[in-house]
């Protein structure tokens, strides 16, 4: 496997070289689950988990770490709003999450660490800080020293100057710099809270992923994964941490990062402009792999421009893989076998869409070899293959091909359906066209649309 990735850190693609290449090693910054997740943040879901699949493809073993924040401000603001506990918040949002997430066709990753099950780990990591002389307590905090490192502002490229303009600092008299950011926070009765050395409290949100990483990945691991928009201050505080609380840490090699999703025209999406979409919006109007294919239509390092017409072009071009499939449904293939053209276009900074062209080449062949009587049953089940392992790699085509054109049809409409298809036929063989014909317009009437071929009718929902 030669795999290429962009990394951040040195602004170009490199080749993939791990760490241990019997053991891959991979962490993902996840959702704070303080509501349900908007549809931008399902693209870094979905990138990764292409990434991940690819990996498990070509390497003995993948550890792929994504983490849940469950202990943040915000939380504790929508607990506040709702008048429901903390925990029973993080609960209910962290399993919609996990149902709406399982609608994309997303692999749960190997590990999923929650933030309050590692205050211990995040505890110790700020001590070590501390006594390396890269963090100080200033009245019940505890803060990082941004100037005690020299390398601070090499991820995300930044000047000092450029870093405290950008972002949201919070000015306060004991900071020793405007740029330190807080690892340990106090807490008051109603707030959650932890004993620490420093009085109760409850961690920064940087130094969470410090711990969670070094606690199930090692000190030092392959990718780090996350959307551009948390390159600063998150993964370069998330570095800071980590590079100067061990001496000779190397952290995280390769820094993978995602582009955002805008709105028609190229506008951010944002609660203030009234276009802010949830996953849990689109997935009331379309299939969960629609969402996907349409994610996956953009490379995943530009921005990506969410639409109604991207949807519904998405929604097409999946029924066109699924109906090559479907002719070829007479082709039993024992172990399917990914294109080579396919995998190489994944090897390439993750070109899905290259590699959803290839798909739609291999759709072509495929339709065009059930045409021609004349062609090889081998083809047929190389082209087959293909199409379902390429399928596998970009997490789309994971449903029975009848159930993706029924849509979800309940049985006691299947076979009415069926019947009317079987009444149909008996119609048109007594030459009752003017019946054959009610029974197809009545059909379509209710968005189930008839297609007639040499193996008989099948149906499908418009």
């Amino acid at each position: 496997m030669t795999l290429r990735l962009h990394n951040t850190a040195s602004r170009r693609k490199e080749t993939f070289a791990p760490l241990d290449p019997s053991h891959v090693r991979m962490y993902v910054c996840g959702p704070t689950v303080y509501d349900n997740v908007h549809i931008g943040n399902a693209r870094p879901i979905i990138i990764f988990d292409v990434l991940a699949r690819l990996l498990r493809r070509c390497y003995p073993k993948l550890t792929y770490v994504r983490n849940l924040t469950d202990v943040d401000d915000k939380i504790i603001k929508a607990a506040e709003a709702n008048g429901e506990p903390i925990d029973a918040l993080t609960r209910r949002m962290t399993d919609a999450f996990h149902e709406q997430i399982a609608a994309l066709n997303a692999l749960p990753p190997d590990v999923e660490p929650k933030a309050t099950d590692h205050i211990a780990e995040m505890i110790a990591l700020i001590e070590q800080l501390i006594a390396r002389g890269h963090a100080y307590e200033a009245e019940g905090h505890v803060l990082f020293n941004v100037p005690s490192m020299s390398g601070y502002g090499d991820l995300s490229g930044r000047s000092m100057k450029e870093m405290v303009a950008g972002a949201r600092v919070d000015v306060a008299p004991y900071k020793k710099d405007p740029a330190d950011f807080v690892l340990w926070k106090p807490s008051t009765g109603e707030m959650p809270g932890w004993d620490s050395p420093w009085g109760r409290g409850r961690p920064g949100w940087h130094i969470e992923c410090s711990a969670m990483s070094e606690k199930h990945l090692g000190r030092d691991f392959d990718i780090h994964g996350g959307g551009l928009d948390l390159v600063f201050p998150h993964h370069e505080n998330e570095r800071a941490q980590s590079l100067c609380a061990h001496e000779g840490a190397q952290f995280a090699r390769y820094w993978v990062h995602n582009g955002m999703l805008t709105v028609t025209g190229g506008e951010k999406m944002s609660k203030s402009l009234g276009n802010f979409r949830t996953l849990r919006d689109v997935l009331d109007e379309v299939p969960g792999e629609v969402a996907r294919l349409c994610m996956l239509s953009g490379h995943y390092r530009q921005p990506l421009d969410w639409s109604p017409e991207g949807l519904e072009q998405a929604k097409t071009n999946l029924d066109r893989l699924y109906n090559a499939l479907r002719r070829l449904s007479d082709v039993e293939v024992d172990q399917p076998e990914a294109d080579p053209a396919v995998v190489e276009a994944l090897e390439d900074d993750l070109n899905t869409p290259n590699a959803l062209a290839e798909m739609y080449r291999l759709a072509g062949e495929a339709n065009r070899s059930t045409d021609l009587k004349s062609t090889d049953l081998d083809e047929r089940r190389r082209l087959k293959g293909a199409l379902l392992a390429g399928g596998e790699l970009l997490g789309i085509l994971q449903q029975d091909v009848e159930a993706w054109f029924h849509r979800g049809a309940a049985d006691d409409e299947t076979a009415e359906v069926e019947r009317l298809i079987a009444e149909r036929i008996a119609a048109r063989q007594a030459r009752d066209f003017a019946r054959a014909d009610q029974i197809r317009d009545d059909l379509a009437a209710r968005g189930i649309q008839l297609e007639d071929g040499t193996g008989g009718t099948i149906w499908r929902r418009a």
